[in-house]
């Protein structure tokens, strides 16, 4: 069970990282924005436990933590977005640079302001890339998924009696305490992007690829005959 939940999970990570540095580096930050908006507002807001497993976690760091991660998702996509090394996805081992075509998912769209607006400033139009949406969607799993994650790792520590996994970050615990369930997130971020963000590749060398690599010889004859057909009729 310890392999499956560290290695199966690891393994949506290293996806993650090939389909660009952008979808591994931006969750994991969501993560740990969450959880350490939800300290500082706890800290000076906080009034109402949000739950008995642990107590410091308050209802104003919640929804406080939750505004401020959707906000850093739809900021951090846009400054991430302009640089091809995070975006570009890596199709191998090799080590160097990446160029890319950044595609529609990171090309700024202009949207309209309402009128009352350039009424006052001097913009009529703002641009947003449409990764910025789906960074709130990562944003809303990460501010509804940590503090669960937090409260997981809350029962973990009171079961060995230990307060806190390490004490490098003073008043905040150790790393591993600011990084609650990056494993979840990086699960949930990879079904994400498979499902509604990656645009299927339709290149020449793909589509022969998966004839040599699916099609016995006959079929790829007749599939051969197929298209002579098509193209014959097609002049």
């Amino acid at each position: 069970m310890i392999l499956l939940m560290v290695f199966a999970q690891s393994s949506f990570t290293v996806a993650n990282i090939f389909d660009g540095i952008f979808w591994f580096i931006l969750p994991a930050s969501l993560i740990a924005i969450n959880d350490v908006a939800a300290y500082f507002f706890g800290f000076f807001f906080g009034k109402t436990p949000l739950i008995k497993l642990s107590p410091k976690k308050t209802w104003e760091g919640f929804i406080g933590a939750s505004v401020t991660t959707l906000l850093s998702a739809f900021v951090v996509a846009n400054f991430m977005g302009h640089f091809q090394w995070l975006t570009c996805p890596r199709k191998d081992l090799s080590t160097g640079w990446l160029y890319c075509d950044p595609g529609p998912m990171f090309t700024p769209e202009g949207y309209d302001l309402p009128g009352w607006i350039p009424q006052w400033f001097p913009w009529r139009e703002i641009a947003i890339m449409p990764v910025q949406w789906h960074a709130l969607a990562l944003g809303l799993f990460a501010s509804i998924i940590a503090p669960f994650g937090g409260f997981f790792a809350s029962g973990f520590k009171r079961a060995f009696k230990f307060k806190d996994f390490g004490d490098s970050i003073p008043g905040h615990g150790g790393f591993t305490d600011r990084m609650d369930c990056q494993m979840v997130m990086a699960v949930f971020a990879y079904i994400y992007y498979q499902s509604f963000v990656m645009v299927q590749d339709l290149s020449v060398e793909t589509i022969l690829e998966q004839i040599l690599r699916n099609l016995t010889f006959e079929e790829q004859r007749e599939l051969y005959g197929q298209l002579g057909k098509l193209l014959v009729r097609a002049n």
